[in-house]
């Protein structure tokens, strides 16, 4: 089995997880381990980028004594993480990133929204670049929290010397390369990767950070995901519990690893791809269709070129809060507490008693806009406010059991809400391939199906986005010819739920309500 297997490893916002996988697709030992964040005002979030490096191996060794593989068996590894921004000086020293001053919080995590009047200034130029990521800057992105690093972090600015997207830092610390990633660069960085040059400086020069790509060590040109970098340095070695033959994919964002192993089956049928969306969904849910042309709408993400597989586009639509959301409306309640895994399942159980009386009619005047943390898309608005309607003096835990289920109704007719805006620019999706914390949720698992009308597939083993990294990595190793081959080849089959028919009307007039919910919150902030 020497050489055969590769390792992925997966950093999200509140952990890092590896797998190793054989060539066929196959799990075969699995490891996690927590990373820290530190909260220090409203909207700021942060990460030390050492803390995640130690996570990952920590969560890599774990992965192979659970797979009882030997070092030697690992033919390459494959990273993928959230769209945090990473910095380093000129003595590959941490660099910090926060208000606190303190070196060590080095990375602004992919959730931060400290920049936001920045985010509006580049929307206000009307740049080009602007084209492919739905007409408007989201704070979520790497050009704001720049421009809001060199205001208001002035010692930190001129210190730099490396401005990472995550999954890059990842295979920095693995290879010593500082090659970039052609998927962070052009979804995060608004680097044009269908067009040369790829960096638009004119834009950088509009809004005062025209140094950035030199200040941040920025290449000229991207590496396609899943070329090889090279093997593992000596030292990333040994941290990581592999050895030196190891090779090193180029990595991607989380979300687009996701979407490349519930979607990457499809690479040998181009046309067959474009009727199918992947929803990975846990903390926050994105949405990516592929196609063969250039497609576009205001309020997503995209089309990017080539940043899952080659020559094809990527649109990407999301909802910044949803397993968030649940999470606080939990916190929220006066019955909730905690939100933990046993309470997420005793509010799911008697919402399943509640419905063997009310059915689908639970709490039906009951309607929750899930935009508390903006709306992503397809609206584009990250000042968005989230909405209720319909509330009581009640505060038992079964008011909670209903505002909870309602919110899911809500967070499920967003994913509607972006799949009708799709299709009504060329799609044809009928089908979500769900994958991420969310098809540990019954109650979700079923509205995906019953709130958009399409057939839902979820991965078996629910690991998609670690089989799309171990998918790269099983291309840089040479493991197949190519990434379209490794993708064919190590694709795993799926579970299907189709649309409850008899739950068509309730949630066609749920889907008129949410959306006359969006045009009135309008009203109300025009008025304000």
């Amino acid at each position: 089995m020497s050489g055969r297997l590769v390792c992925a490893v997966d950093v999200g916002t509140g952990s890092a997880r590896a797998g190793i996988i054989d060539r066929s697709g196959r799990m075969l030992g699995r490891g996690e381990h927590a990373i820290a964040m530190n909260r220090p005002q409203a909207d700021h979030a942060e990460h030390d980028s050492l803390d995640i490096w130690a996570a990952v191996c920590a969560a890599v060794r774990q992965a192979l004594e659970a797979s009882g593989a030997s070092p030697s068996a690992v033919a390459g590894i494959g990273f993928d993480a959230t769209c945090s921004l990473v910095a380093r000086d000129n003595r590959n020293q941490q660099l910090t990133l926060s208000t606190s001053g303190q070196p060590r919080w080095d990375t602004i995590v992919w959730l931060d929204h400290r920049a936001l009047d920045e985010a509006d200034e580049c929307t206000a130029t009307d740049h080009k670049v602007l084209d492919h990521i739905g007409g408007v800057m989201s704070p979520e992105m790497q050009t704001p929290k720049l421009m809001w690093v060199k205001r208001h972090l002035p010692q930190s600015w001129p210190a730099a010397a490396h401005f990472f997207d995550l999954a890059d830092f990842l295979t920095f610390m693995a290879t010593g390369s500082t090659a970039r990633s052609q998927c962070t660069l052009a979804c995060k960085w608004t680097y044009l990767a269908h067009e040369t040059p790829g960096w638009q400086g004119d834009f950088f020069d509009t809004l005062g950070i025209g140094d950035m790509p030199e200040r941040g060590g920025l290449p000229e040109r991207a590496m396609p995901v899943g070329s090889d970098l090279g093997p593992l340095t000596a030292e990333a070695a040994a941290a990581l519990g592999l050895t030196t033959a190891c090779r090193v994919g180029t990595g991607l964002v989380d979300a687009y690893a996701g979407a490349l192993g519930v979607l990457g089956g499809f690479a040998a049928d181009r046309d067959e791809i474009e009727r199918h969306m992947a929803l990975i969904a846990g903390t926050s849910s994105c949405v990516m269709a592929m196609s063969t042309d250039k497609k576009s709408f205001a309020g997503a993400w995209g089309p990017y070129w080539g940043v899952t597989l080659p020559d094809l586009w990527v649109i990407e639509g999301g909802q910044s809060a949803t397993g968030a959301l649940l999470d606080h409306v939990i916190r929220w309640h006066g019955a909730g507490g905690d939100p933990t895994a046993e309470t997420h399942r005793r509010i799911g159980e008697r919402i399943g008693q509640l419905r063997a009386v009310e059915g689908l009619d639970l709490a039906g005047r009951l309607h929750v806009l899930p935009d508390f943390h903006g709306n992503r898309s397809p609206l584009a608005d990250p000042h968005a406010l989230g909405v209720i309607s319909g509330l009581t003096l009640d505060a038992s835990f079964d008011s909670l059991a209903r505002l909870y289920w309602r919110t899911c109704v809500g967070i499920a007719l967003g994913v509607r809400h972006i799949l009708d805006t799709l299709n009504g620019k060329g799609f044809v999706i009928d089908t979500l391939h769900v994958t991420g914390g969310h098809t540990r949720n019954p109650i979700l698992m079923e509205l995906y199906a019953d709130a958009t009308g399409c057939r839902v597939v979820e991965p078996l083993g629910g690991e998609a986005v670690l089989l799309g990294s171990g998918m790269v990595a099983a291309a840089a190793a040479g493991l197949y010819p190519s990434l379209e081959d490794a993708c064919v080849g190590m694709s795993q089959r799926g579970r299907e739920r189709a649309p409850n028919p008899a739950a068509r009307d309730r949630f066609d007039r749920d889907y008129r309500v949410f959306l006359e919910m969006h045009r009135q919150r309008q009203t109300l902030e025009s008025i304000m």
